[in-house]
């Protein structure tokens, strides 16, 4: 079954709050009181309040000016340094920063309070004007280990803030909504069972086990980037493969949920990119070759680590969610009825265990802008590099189909051919060279989300390849090799474009369509998350060492 719902109009279900630790989806609409396009409209200010800065997911900062082109962190050497703050070993997520507070997912490699020691999942409220600790949440580990939850990776979701309210995944495949000032109010609100209730602890304030409540198998580790639009909560759940790596133990747990942001009651729930499984051995009464609807596009292939993306194509609500299956589903946000698909891998794609074949999930987040979707493939970074594509998808067009499939017919990727005529394929970027190229492909896997502005479109590829392309036409404008791989981000802000990669090196280029390298920064470390800026100043995690720094005039 692929959509679950309880009492659609009504919008409500059974599901009790619990701890948020994973990655779903969420929506509650609570009648005309707040529409979806008022609050999906929501000015944010300087804030950079979720993963994307709004619910587009554009990495594009249209506010901030006069930042630092370079600057420098060496010791007794410093420029445009405000302030640096140790964080765990590890952060993944970027920081949220949003009413003078930074929030920022770890580990417990550092610890803050010594009454918690070992291996945990932290989520840190820091001051931020200072870096100073405000609150944690901690997290305990599941008992299960790596195949559900990867030693020392720490909280790996960037949350989401709306007001006093914060919501992220924990390690434990939790939502977990907590009050954004703590137990510094001297309340114990929602829930009263935290263990710890100290003035620099996290009051939660409701959570939903994904594990227990929902019977999601979250693959090495859950997160994602949840999402709100109006009262209603988007998650990705991070259901995937057993440690084999080929069986899914759940198939029949939603890949896509929505839940009411204010208790964490499930109101819909999709289970998409498994929903073949659960069919198939209905039908077979037992055996399935799992391999054959992976590689016919029907199954997910590994974990489920993207984020959703919400958009209003002539005014028509959608909410847009990544499968590991490597398809883009788009939905009716307050029921969960699918509006339409779009595989984006080729037909003759294969999937291969160690990321050996040509067949790809999500890794990045989908991006709309002026009623355009923009997506690359990827996998787990440990799967090493690959072909790879990215996709512009006509979001406005009604499928023409009853299986709702907005894909090219076969590989033809020609988005003027007759034969693609009902499809969504405005343009696509990648595939597989010739010889004649510098490379065995014109685009690799990505684990990067686009940054569009002003008719350009920025990205970069797990190779460390940064691309600068016609965001209308996918033409290509100029590229860049930085030498190291990439797991982070181009972001815009201020007329340039920075992005980090794993040899510590923050390139930052001049907006436009010729290619101008301002400036290489040696940050000393690894940097895996996306910079983002917020109050006139450039905020950046490295890693090993894992720290988090403030940049700017002070």
């Amino acid at each position: 079954m692929a959509i679950r719902g309880q009492n659609r109009q009504a919008l409500a279900a059974a599901v009790t709050c619990a701890v948020l630790g994973g990655t779903l989806a969420a929506l509650y609409l609570p009648g005309p009181a707040r529409p979806l396009a008022d609050a999906a409209r929501r000015d944010t200010g300087r804030e950079w309040p979720l993963f994307g800065g709004t619910v587009q997911r554009n990495l594009v900062n249209l506010k901030e000016t006069g930042l630092p082109v370079s600057w420098n962190i060496e010791p007794g050497k410093e420029q445009n340094l405000v302030w640096s703050m140790p964080l765990g070993s590890k952060a993944y997520g970027g920081p949220i920063i949003a009413g003078g507070r930074i929030f920022v997912g770890t580990n417990n490699d550092f610890p803050r309070d010594p009454a918690v020691p070992g291996d945990k999942g932290i989520m840190l409220c820091l001051d931020e004007k200072t870096g100073e600790l405000i609150w944690q949440a901690v997290h305990d580990k599941l008992p299960a280990g790596r195949v559900n939850d990867w030693p020392r990776e720490g909280i790996c979701s960037s949350p989401v803030v709306e007001g006093k309210r914060i919501w992220y995944i924990s390690n434990r495949c939790e939502i977990i909504c907590a009050d954004a000032e703590g137990f510094r109010d001297g309340k114990n609100d929602g829930v009263a069972d935290e263990a710890l209730t100290g003035p620099k602890n996290a009051d939660i304030l409701w959570r939903l086990d994904m594990i227990k409540q929902l019977n999601v198998f979250p693959h090495n580790l859950a997160t994602c980037s949840p999402l709100i639009v109006g009262d209603t909560l988007f998650v990705i759940t991070s259901n995937g493969v057993d440690e084999g790596h080929i069986n899914i133990p759940q198939p029949g747990a939603p890949s896509f949920l929505a839940v009411n942001k204010n208790d964490g009651k499930v109101l819909w729930s999709s289970n998409l990119p498994s929903s073949s499984l659960v069919e198939a051995r209905k039908k077979s009464g037992g055996d399935v070759d799992i391999k054959k609807l992976v590689d016919q596009g029907k199954l997910l292939m590994h974990g489920q680590w993207s984020n959703p993306v919400y958009a209003e194509p002539n005014g028509k609500p959608v909410i847009i969610f990544p499968g590991g299956d490597g398809w883009v589903y788009g939905f009716k946000p307050d029921t969960g009825d699918l509006l339409w698909k779009f595989d984006c891998n080729p037909k003759k794609s294969e999937y291969k265990l160690g990321g050996k074949g040509t067949r790809n999930d999500f890794v990045s987040t989908p991006v709309v802008w002026e009623n355009k979707l923009y997506i690359g493939v990827g996998q787990d970074p440990e799967h090493d590099k690959g072909v790879g594509h990215l996709w512009c998808i006509d979001i406005t067009k009604a499928p023409a189909n009853a299986d709702k499939d907005l894909t090219p017919v076969g590989d033809n990727f020609d988005p003027k051919a007759p034969t693609n005529k009902d499809s969504g394929l405005i343009w696509h970027y990648g595939g597989l060279a010739g010889d004649d190229y510098e490379r065995n492909y014109f685009f690799g896997r990505t684990m990067s989300t686009v940054a569009v502005h002003d008719g350009l479109l920025y990205t970069s590829e797990y190779d460390g390849w940064v691309h600068c392309l016609d965001a209308r036409t996918g033409a290509k404008l100029w590229d860049h090799d930085m030498g190291s791989d990439t797991w982070s981000s181009t972001y815009w802000v201020d007329g340039r474009v920075y992005i980090g990669n794993e040899a510590g090196k923050l390139h930052v280029f001049a907006h436009g369509k010729q290619k101008k390298l301002l400036a290489t920064i040696n940050m000393k470390a690894k940097i895996r998350a996306t910079p983002v800026a917020s109050g006139g100043k450039v905020y950046m995690i490295t890693e090993n060492p894992c720290k988090l720094f403030c940049l700017g005039t002070k």
